[in-house]
């Protein structure tokens, strides 16, 4: 569906040219310049990226009524722009001058990758949450964690990054714009709660639902997607709360367990696009009736 007089994935790719060319600038600011990424330019391309991804998401959701969440190309889309607002609305206060630059990085990466494979953008545009807002607000919650999870990668990264700059004695590249490695630790551990919490809140409201069609397959195999993606990083946040793993340990471990949720997104779209095909043959008969 077009908007203002351009389509939703056009939307989109601007959106996709505006973060990629943040990106670039970002580091060639840093790298070759040797100057401190300006929070301020980086901040206003991210919202003006994140603005024309909302609009070419809003135009695709007016085709279902509700969030785009039916495929992987639309999952993908909504988990970048979750860390886009996340950077948008958090990350300031949390004066990271290099964040913009990986957010950014993080969310041209996914975009082009989810323009490129048009397997991935299915053309059904059923509507995937039925007449229960709860189910749309588990499902727009559960992928908002996903959004926090990937910043918190990118943070682990960073940290990194960080440690293996002071291993080395290498203060030069990115060092110099990269905040301590206390500071990171501290973020981390912040955006892993904060994640956490927004996975539990969504599976408490999706449970309502899902504890009344327990015989559904489709419904089983994306629960038990998203309950092991909490069950991890759970595990993750005691051994963090123990101090079992050191933080080099950690950092990693937050990149492997993003990795896996990724992954896990594979379920869902499966489950969508079965929910999708039951779906149809229903709204067929009633249309006929």
């Amino acid at each position: 569906m077009s908007l203002l007089g351009l389509e939703d994935r056009q939307w989109i790719f601007l959106a996709t040219v505006v973060f990629t060319v943040t990106t670039v600038l970002g580091s060639y600011s840093a790298l070759k310049l040797h100057r401190k990424t300006g929070r301020p330019y980086t901040l206003a391309l991210v919202s003006f990226g994140w603005v024309l991804q909302t609009l070419g998401l809003y135009a695709r959701g007016l085709q279902y009524g509700g969030c785009p969440l039916s495929n992987r190309f639309e999952l993908v889309q909504f988990l970048v722009w979750s860390a886009i607002a996340l950077y948008i609305f958090v990350g300031p206060a949390f004066r990271l001058s290099l964040l913009g630059m990986f957010t950014s990085g993080f969310a041209s990466l996914f975009s082009i990758l989810s323009l490129s494979l048009s397997s991935w953008d299915t053309a059904n545009r059923t509507p995937i949450f039925g007449d229960s807002p709860w189910i749309e607000m588990h499902a727009a919650l559960a992928l908002f964690s996903y959004g926090v999870f990937g910043t918190l990668a990118l943070t682990s990264f960073m940290y990194l990054l960080q440690s293996r700059s002071l291993k080395q004695k290498k203060m030069g590249g990115l060092f110099p714009f990269m905040p301590s490695i206390i500071d990171l630790t501290q973020i981390n551990f912040r955006l892993l709660v904060l994640g956490f919490c927004i996975l539990t809140s969504s599976l408490a409201i999706g449970s309502v639902y899902f504890t009344r069609d327990l015989e559904s397959a489709n419904y089983s195999l994306k629960l038990i997607a998203t309950v092991g993606v909490w069950f991890g990083y759970g595990v993750l946040l005691i051994l963090r709360l123990r101090q079992t793993l050191n933080y080099k340990q950690y950092s990693w471990a937050c990149i492997i367990v993003f990795a896996i949720a990724l992954l896990s997104l594979d379920a869902v779209d499966r489950a969508a696009n079965k929910e999708v095909d039951v779906a149809a043959p229903a709204n067929a008969s009633s249309t006929r009736l």
